[in-house]
């Protein structure tokens, strides 16, 4: 479904990423990891369209979209999530939505059909979808469910997911891992996960890669990168033995 070869991004004289090359199949759930700033949100923001590529080249089902506007790629079909949230606070949860619906769908919904997709997503999501509902009030975990549903609406194939367990307690990062593999198992959407807290993470995903210095250094299932040497010595550190642990209950 995706396919990003060589990808390159230049900021002066600092590279932030430096020929990475992966392939995302459609249907699967893959992790991108790895310690902070290693390149996981500059590698979104290209795929996405936020920056265009210094080399190298992203295919979204078989088309080029290096140097395409966030709009279009969008309207191709993929929606991303931020890792800060960003609502119209003077808006209410389905207005949020529902605009998301309107100028993110490439199909141009009328009112009506934006609003029932936006009322869809908040439902998935298990927000509340009446016009009373209103941004003031929402949690970490609401918030994170709300770009979750506006990113929903605009209807995609592929999801970006940024950092969505952060500022969330246990149980909360429990629902919204679960929420993820939903999403997929009910709607058949592809899914590329950028997170840090690798043991929920590592117990949804199905590949990993791992980024350092903006560059690929391991890729594979969850249970060949915890044990992945190089992984271990940059990223994992003290924490691997649990990782790897989450990783064997995970086939149980």
């Amino acid at each position: 479904m995706l396919e990003v070869s060589g990808l390159t991004k230049r900021f002066g004289g600092f590279t932030a990423v430096g020929n990475v090359s992966f392939r995302v199949e459609e249907g699967e759930i893959l992790g991108l990891i790895g310690p902070n700033g290693s390149g996981k949100s500059t590698t979104f923001n290209l795929i996405a369209g936020l920056h265009a590529p210094s080399e190298g080249s992203v295919r979204f089902q078989g088309a080029e979209l290096g140097g395409s506007t966030p709009a279009a790629i969008c309207h191709r079909g993929i929606a991303r999530t931020f890792q800060i949230p960003r609502p119209f606070r003077k808006l209410s949860l389905l207005d949020n939505v529902a605009l998301a619906a309107f100028y993110g769908h490439g199909g141009h919904p009328a009112r009506g059909e934006a609003y029932r997709m936006a009322r869809e997503a908040l439902e998935l999501v298990q927000l509340p979808s009446v016009p009373e509902a209103r941004v003031d009030g929402l949690g970490a975990a609401g918030l994170k469910k709300l770009e979750l549903a506006r990113a929903l609406a605009t209807q995609p194939k592929l999801l970006l997911a940024d950092e969505s367990l952060g500022g969330l307690d246990e149980a909360e990062m429990e629902q919204a891992a679960e929420m993820l593999a939903m999403i997929r198992r009910e709607r058949g959407i592809t899914i590329v996960w950028v997170e840090h807290i690798m043991g929920v993470l590592m117990r949804v995903v199905d590949r990993c890669i791992v980024l350092d210095h903006g560059e690929v250094i391991a890729e594979g299932s969850p249970d060949a990168v915890a044990h992945d040497a190089r992984v271990i010595e940059v990223y994992l550190g003290t924490d691997a033995a649990e990782v790897q642990q989450t990783v064997a209950g995970r086939a149980h």
